[in-house]
């Protein structure tokens, strides 16, 4: 899996193509890579209404009535019901570390906020604007989705001082098909950086084997197995650092993964996962969505 020289040291980045039509050096640095950076590809205006809906459903969030809490370290969520039923809903899942120990939220709601998910897309308005673009629906044309479907939406929140950390994975792991076809474009709302827990990705390690896959042994019942326990070559990790409107877009076998946000500073982002609805989507995986909300694919095809 030896990379380019240039692609070595820095992920690729490119200036957002006009229409989603990705050129083909843009093609070549994805394919090689597993991950490309198209800066601008949304506005800073559309970037600040995502986030202005998002604190709106925040705020009609009540924390006493559900404490649902995501952790990728600690996995509290492998059995939790509410977090494996949020597949066709609008949930929202608190940090590790959000209570203190008389079981109060230990600072504003939203800055105790892992994430809210899976289908704001569909169920929401100003989300659902944003995540049909048709710019997006150009890109899984040229990257080979034959028939595109968006399977899933998260808020990330990465709030300040208690961001969790996200150890390296690949998303294949969760959104599996048969063959894989799981694509991810993740939207900078606020700048990321090295210091308030950028994304940081291993470029070229796509081409490796899937090493996990999560999947349903019953209805109440979930589990990770282990497919291929090498280690991940974390030394090669590389950051992918975004202004706020920017698009990274990444392969489903990408590795990647964040460390605590300790900073003063909130790191919010919006991210969709793409499959291709020609390939088996197996009835174990545990996003599932009921037969009242189908997949759909971009404007075209609509």
């Amino acid at each position: 899996m030896e990379l380019s020289t240039k692609y070595r040291d820095v992920l690729p980045s490119f200036s957002a193509p006009a229409g989603g039509e990705l050129t083909p050096e843009m093609l070549d640095a994805y394919k090689e890579t597993g991950v490309i950076i198209l800066e601008d590809f949304v506005s800073t205006e559309a970037c600040a209404i995502l986030r202005e809906r998002a604190l709106q459903l925040v705020e009609e969030f009540d924390p006493n009535e559900v404490r649902s809490i995501f952790s990728a370290i600690e996995q509290t969520q492998l059995n939790d019901r509410y977090f494996y039923e949020s597949g066709d809903k609008i949930r929202f899942f608190l940090e590790y570390d959000a209570f203190d120990d008389a079981g109060k939220l230990i600072q504003a709601k939203e800055d105790c906020l892992n994430k809210m998910g899976h289908a704001m897309h569909d169920l929401d308005p100003v989300f659902e604007k944003f995540s049909y673009m048709p710019e997006l629906g150009e890109i899984t044309r040229r990257i080979g989705i034959a028939d595109p479907g968006l399977i899933q939406s998260m808020y990330i929140f990465k709030p300040p001082r208690i961001g969790g950390e996200v150890h390296f994975h690949q998303d294949s792991t969760f959104i599996y098909t048969e063959p894989e076809s799981c694509v991810g474009f993740w939207f900078a709302l606020e700048d990321a950086t090295v210091d308030n827990s950028c994304m940081h990705f291993i470029p070229g390690q796509h081409r490796g084997p899937l090493k996990q896959r999560n999947y349903r042994v019953s209805e109440d019942g979930f589990t990770i197995e282990v497919l291929d326990d090498t280690p991940w070559p974390e030394h090669l990790k590389l950051p992918a650092e975004a202004t706020a409107g920017t698009m990274v877009m990444f392969d489903g076998r990408a590795p990647h993964m964040s460390s605590h946000n300790t900073s003063d500073e909130s790191r919010h982002a919006y991210t969709l996962h793409v499959i291709d609805k020609e390939c088996h989507y197996p009835a174990d995986n545990w996003l599932q969505r009921g037969p009242e909300l189908p997949l759909r694919g971009f404007p075209q095809d609509l």
